[in-house]
């Protein structure tokens, strides 16, 4: 499998294409919460997936990640937009650099599993400080949204089995509500989409590609959210 701290450290551009061929998650998420005037973290905000959507609406928006060369494109782009209510920084979910009761909303998409995956020590733990910290910086009423994969190049939901004990701690232990959504990766040819999956996904994924010709690869994606 290709190595995803790498990749989003060295090559955050091509990242950033891959995940333009999905659709926006601005009408998943405001179906949850409204953005409108709302001060919003995105943790593990990457090259922008969320924050280029959420950024026009919101009040303000702190984005957040590990990798500073994927916060690098993100800035970029919102620079291009002509929106200036927005910082970033580099951190640590563990310890999200905000005031107490400091944002109204909360969203992490593809990131909370690298540190809750059952392959990665303390996932638990790592977990709890997750939800502590996000309760910590939310105002009273304030709203969680987490985004996971359910399985890439799956039709209906297929979790990959080491998120699937996190996925049941977010529902029994920690109370979120949850619901999955069909997320597509729409490419512009065959060839677009074997490099993409390679580069990403690994060789497996790329093979059925080519063999099956699939420009668009199913994706499906499980949505949680809690409110504080």
């Amino acid at each position: 499998m290709p190595n995803h701290e790498q990749i989003y450290k060295t090559q955050a551009e091509q990242y950033d294409l891959m995940i333009s061929r999905q659709p926006s998650l601005l009408a998943v998420i405001e179906e949850i919460t409204p953005i409108k005037g709302q001060d919003v973290i995105d943790l593990g905000a990457g090259s922008g997936r969320l924050t280029s959507v959420l950024a026009p609406h919101a009040k303000s928006v702190l984005a957040l990640d590990a990798s500073a060369a994927m916060l690098e494109v993100n800035a970029q782009q919102l620079t291009q937009a002509g929106l200036s209510n927005w910082k970033t920084s580099v951190a640590d979910h563990r310890n999200i650099p905000a005031d107490d009761n400091s944002a109204d909303v909360i969203v992490a998409g593809w990131t909370v599993c690298y540190l809750t995956s059952s392959e990665v020590p303390n996932n638990e733990l790592n977990l709890e400080k997750i939800i502590l910290e996000m309760k910590r910086v939310l105002r009273p009423g304030g709203m969680i949204v987490i985004m996971e994969t359910m399985g890439t190049g799956y039709e209906t939901p297929h979790p990959p089995e080491f998120l699937t004990q996190y996925y049941s701690l977010l529902e029994n232990r920690y109370g979120f509500s949850h619901k999955w959504i069909r997320l597509d990766y729409r490419f512009a040819d065959l060839e677009e989409a074997e490099r993409q999956a390679r580069f990403f996904f690994g060789n497996e994924l790329a093979d059925r590609i080519v063999v099956e010709k699939l420009v668009t690869l199913p994706e499906c994606a499980g949505v949680w959210w809690l409110e504080v």
